[in-house]
């Protein structure tokens, strides 16, 4: 009887010392719930801010939810383990690695592919995205024609698009290749603080403002710095998109032939596509503005079936392997609910001079995205340059309208 009693005894000071255990374990990883400000180091004086809350799922998982503007991006993919914490951004290959605590996340943002590392910080603190000191000297709202890398062999054109409220800033930068995302704000005195964090892009910009001038710095994570300029231009616009890309003198047709997930090669010359409009994408998983014009795609497609469309993607991967591209095609895919196929055209690089030897009938690959519009007796009725997402407000209206009517015309069109 007493050897029973012992033994329960020590089952019951295990049992102690395993909820006691417990419980340090649980507030030792708990995190806290609500606002947080983060800052990811772009320069040796540059840290571009934004502001993210956590919240709990109803299974009781943490779950991000990043901030820009209009845009909230939903990150519900978040491990701890003891004082580590991994959160995987939705679609995209980055995620960040970090130790905690309850109110501090230290570490940083990586994309392995690319070997890029951005360290990061978040605190628990409700608190504006950039610190104001004075108050705006000059209003930015309005249209700003812009150049990057002015006075090198690189310089492109943008055009600002920006509204302001007091010291706040909203907009974005459009160029021929697509937006530069829901940017968020301020004009502090005579300087423009803008910047986003989407999950893929690290994105600030810094300017010195006039009543008619922008002269500023551009920071893409912490690997590349571009210098910009730009002037109010209210008439200003950017290239047709619809212009940009063509087919090469001595081509008269598009056509490809990559494989699939499951392995399978399609080309355009499959009976699937015989007798169908066809739009073909050229995109990327790793590309924010492919994923947006993906989920402008799929959404569609729900809204306006027909048996006379088809839609393929053609996949450029800068994964290093086929397996870890065809799991970002495949986590596209599933979280974005996409029924149309994309195949792997590219791994181990997005450089568009390697993507124009797979598609050697176009002038150039300008941009990911870029979408050929092919019509029943599979010609070339158009290829749409780049993509006016949302951040891009009324170019992103314009844009559906556009899509919508070529479509209905080529749908509505005869087999010749």
């Amino acid at each position: 009887m007493k050897k029973i009693r012992n033994m329960r005894l020590r089952l019951l000071i295990l049992m102690v010392i395993l909820l006691v255990g417990s419980c340090r374990e649980e507030e030792k990883t708990l995190l806290h719930i609500g606002e947080w400000w983060a800052t990811m180091t772009v320069s040796e004086d540059e840290e571009l801010p934004f502001n993210f809350s956590l919240s709990k799922s109803t299974e009781g998982n943490y779950v991000m939810k990043i901030k820009n503007a209009d845009e909230t991006v939903y990150v519900d993919e978040i491990t701890t383990d003891q004082d580590s914490i991994i959160i995987k951004m939705p679609v995209f290959e980055g995620y960040i690695a970090a130790t905690y605590t309850a109110d501090k996340i230290s570490g940083s943002f990586i994309k392995e592919s690319l070997g890029r590392i951005v360290p990061f910080n978040a605190m628990y603190q409700e608190r504006n995205r950039f610190t104001v000191g004075s108050e705006a000297i000059e209003n930015v709202s309005g249209i700003w024609e812009t150049e990057f890398n002015f006075g090198t062999d690189s310089l492109y054109a943008a055009k600002g698009i920006f509204i302001q409220n007091d010291n706040k800033v909203t907009g974005t930068f459009r160029t021929k290749t697509g937006d530069y995302r829901y940017l968020e704000g301020v004009v502090d005195g005579e300087q423009l603080k803008l910047s986003t964090f989407d999950g893929a892009h690290v994105f600030l910009f810094t300017a010195t403002v006039t009543d008619t001038t922008l002269n500023g710095v551009f920071y893409s994570g912490n690997h590349s710095v571009e210098r910009f300029r730009a002037w109010r231009n209210e008439a200003f616009e950017l290239p047709d998109a619809n212009t940009l890309t063509y087919l090469k003198d001595g081509y008269d047709a598009f056509d490809f032939s990559f494989p699939d997930v499951n392995g399978e090669t399609v080309n355009l010359q499959d009976e699937a596509f015989e007798d169908k409009v066809v739009l073909v994408q050229i995109m990327g998983t790793w590309c924010p503005n492919c994923l947006d014009e993906t989920k402008f795609y799929v959404d569609y497609l729900k809204q306006n079936p027909s048996p006379d469309l088809k839609v393929v993607a053609l996949a450029f991967e800068y994964a290093r392997t086929e397996e870890k591209a065809f799991e970002g095609i495949q986590r596209l895919t599933d979280r974005l609910g996409v029924e149309y196929p994309i195949l792997l055209a590219q791994v181990g690089t997005s450089n568009k001079t390697k993507a124009n030897e797979k598609l050697p009938m176009l002038n150039h690959v300008l941009s990911y995205p870029t979408t050929i519009y092919i019509d029943k007796n599979r010609e070339v009725r158009k290829i749409h340059t780049g993509f006016n997402g949302p951040a891009t407000g009324e170019k992103y209206e314009e844009f559906k309208i556009e899509f919508s009517e070529t479509l209905n015309e080529l749908l509505s069109e005869k087999v010749k």
